[in-house]
């Protein structure tokens, strides 16, 4: 047993290195990644198809890379926006990996992109371990999916930089109780911001993109307590660049762009053994 946890925490700690890497050479491109979180069925694709419709509108330079055990479904649906899109088949693997994120990326994230948007696959228990050296990490649950899932994925939640509730037209229907849903989140993750959002009535249309594009010129984004202690069992690397002493936490790209003498590295080059 012993062995196997040692072998998982080595694995980790080799993602966090290629998320540090990935981070910063995306950093210096000017790209902020914001990864997105849900279990299947959660209405992100829907979210993010509106989100990057209004960025197209707003001319703010976007991508999305979306990942799925098996179809290309989503990748079609998100393409209607007119924004450049990408699908990953993961094959089998229950989540994206940093190395994984890098290869992909490499001759196809157009440049100048502001904002990436990866629609990581669709589970909140693996990708929850996985930083994919995004700068926002989100997390999103429907109405109708219950009150306490926040308390039954500590870890997904308690290492959201926000939390979005899709689906709020049905609120009434299944009788959610937000009141509830706020202290759960709030128990795992002290002070983070939770979006009521509904893409059938519109309601907080945008948001999710105002969030990002915030995040990318430098606002601070919230420090899930989790990230800063450690306390779920493994050092998630975002907290590596969200995080730190409140005076420096959550500028989108700590590590230097060209106004501190740091280089462009191609994003081939921030992970080993991309292709």
């Amino acid at each position: 047993m012993c062995r196997v946890l040692d072998l998982q925490q080595a694995v980790l700690a080799g993602n966090d290195v290629r998320a540090h890497e990935l981070r910063t050479a995306l950093a210096a491109r000017g790209t902020t990644v914001v990864n997105l979180l849900s279990s299947p069925g959660s209405g992100k694709t829907a979210l993010l198809e509106q989100e990057l419709l209004l960025a197209g509108r707003r001319g703010l330079r976007v991508a999305a890379l979306t990942a799925d055990l098996a179809t290309e479904n989503d990748a079609k649906r998100l393409a209607r926006s007119g924004a450049p899109v990408k699908q990953v088949l993961t094959d089998g693997l229950c989540h994206l990996e940093a190395a994984m994120l890098g290869r992909h990326l490499e001759g196809w994230l157009p440049d100048a992109t502001a904002l990436l948007f990866v629609e990581n696959v669709g589970n909140l228990v693996c990708p929850a371990s996985y930083d994919l050296g995004e700068t926002l990490r989100v997390v999103l649950a429907s109405v109708t999916e219950g009150e306490d899932k926040p308390l039954k994925y500590p870890t997904a939640f308690g290492l959201a930089n926000l939390v979005v509730v899709t689906k709020t037209d049905l609120a009434d229907a299944v009788d959610f109780d937000e009141a509830a849903f706020r202290a759960h989140v709030e128990q795992v993750n002290p002070g983070v911001e939770v979006l009521l959002t509904s893409v059938r009535t519109g309601e907080q249309a945008g948001a999710l993109l105002d969030r990002a594009a915030a995040a990318g010129a430098g606002a601070p984004v919230h420090a899930p307590v989790m990230a800063r202690s450690g306390s779920h069992g493994h050092h998630h690397g975002g907290a590596d660049h969200h995080h730190g002493d409140d005076d420096h936490r959550g500028h989108a790209h700590p590590y230097g762009d060209d106004d501190h003498g740091h280089s462009r590295p191609g994003l081939h080059a921030a992970v080993p053994g991309a292709s």
